[in-house]
């Protein structure tokens, strides 16, 4: 296939058509197809923005009538029946059932967005300026964004000292066995720590582009009561692990905490559609008139598809329960994909939760490796981590049973291949 002319006119800067070096032209639920007619099995889902599948009928149906009806589709924060819907439907559905009583600011439609509006508004409560964040997170690549993004391969670039931030070791980071929280708390609590107090803390549950780190239940629990204890604000970044990736609706659920403040973005329109939103505490809601603005607040395109996807999707607890068992299965896969690789003399382990997964083979090359023989195979699949030593699995989250065993064969014949090379 031609891509000479993408590599003519395309920025430098492009990572997926890389790795993916084709030109896809469809879509539906879990599988891509090429404009030569080539199938692939999708394991990368937008990364993590098409939780319920390429143009899901559902939803496309109510996005198609809706723009035949010349509804709005940019306004500013202009009130829209279409802003109304989404709002009640997400009280209603979402907030309610689990004892959340938030505002909502729509601050512009990436994840990005959504960050920089929870710190500047951390700051503004608190009149604090720091903002605690961990080893490996990831929360955006604009100024205050990359502050607390950890890797050096988005903070080298930025051309000046990214600040505003202090890092802490996240769960896990210091090995088994060791609570890095009872550093942070000592750090908190010393007048000669060298640690500004925090405005806010900001954690993923799961370090998405960080390498799937996942914090245990206690750990974020005891996060949670540290902040509370000190008067420093909660954010949960909720961007790629929210929207039922990790088998509940907010990934923090499952420590069942209430962040002060919660980021959501990706999955959050349901169709791919750019959209990103910020939860608060009533109390915390103390912006004046326009000190937070942009161009593209609040898209009612993806306001429409956001609306059904929570309607379809998340009226009973059957959707989650049936993405947990998924999860499940490639869980299991994993881990024999891990003990193969082990018996091969490859450090190699699964981690994880809900079908937001990652096979760690502690290597970015035998990781590039293995997801070029997939993408041979069929299977669309990205790497994460510090040096990209983990293979992520972010599949729709509607995918069947067939597709999704489907790829994980393909990934396993990849495994095997440079298992035996």
């Amino acid at each position: 296939m031609d891509t000479q002319f993408f590599e003519h006119i395309e920025s430098e800067v492009r990572t997926y058509s890389r790795s993916f070096p084709t030109i896809f032209d469809r879509a539906q639920g879990a599988k891509l197809w090429t404009t030569d007619g080539t199938e692939y099995i999708d394991f990368l889902a937008g990364a993590g923005t098409l939780n319920y599948g390429h143009n899901n009928p559902n939803l496309k149906g109510k996005l198609l009538e809706y723009i035949e009806r010349d509804g709005i589709v940019h306004g500013l924060d202009f009130w829209t029946d279409a802003k109304q819907d989404f709002y009640r439907t997400l009280e209603q559905l979402i907030l309610e059932p689990r004892g959340l009583d938030y505002k909502i600011q729509l601050p512009g439609p990436t994840g990005t967005n959504a960050v920089e509006a929870a710190i500047r508004l951390a700051r503004k409560v608190t009149g604090r300026h720091n903002i605690l964040s961990f080893t490996n997170g990831f929360h955006g690549v604009t100024m205050g964004a990359l502050a607390t993004t950890g890797n050096a391969k988005f903070r080298n670039n930025l051309g000046v000292p990214a600040v505003g931030a202090q890092f802490m070791p996240y769960d896990g980071y210091m090995g088994e066995g060791v609570d890095t929280l009872d550093y942070i708390e000592k750090a908190l609590d010393d007048g000669s720590s060298g640690l500004d107090h925090p405005a806010a803390v900001i954690v993923e549950v799961v370090q998405g582009e960080g390498g799937i780190n996942t914090a245990s239940d206690a750990w974020l629990k005891r996060l949670y009561d540290i902040c509370k204890q000190r008067d420093i604000l909660f954010i949960a970044d909720d961007i790629q692990a929210g929207c039922g990736r990790t088998g509940k609706f907010f990934s923090f659920e499952h420590a069942g905490i209430k962040p002060d403040m919660v980021t959501n973005s990706k999955s959050l329109s349901g169709y791919g559609l750019p959209f990103a939103m910020l939860m608060m505490r009533r109390d915390l809601d103390i912006w004046q008139p326009g000190q937070y603005n942009g161009t593209f607040r609040g898209h009612n395109l993806a306001m429409v598809t956001a609306a059904e996807a929570l309607r379809q999707y998340w009226s009973d607890d059957k959707f989650e329960r049936e993405v947990q068992r998924k999860g499940e299965i490639v869980r299991e896969r994993f881990a024999q994909m891990a003990e193969m690789l082990n018996q091969a003399g490859h450090n190699a382990s699964e981690r994880g939760r809900g079908l937001m997964r990652g096979l760690d083979v502690d290597n970015g090359d035998l990781a590039d490796r293995i997801t070029h023989g997939a993408f041979e195979r069929g299977l669309v699949i990205e790497t994460s981590g510090q040096a990209g030593e983990v293979v992520k699995c972010l599949c729709p989250l509607t995918i069947t049973d067939e597709e999704l065993n489907a790829g994980l064969d393909m990934l396993e014949a990849s495994v095997r291949e440079v298992v035996g090379s």
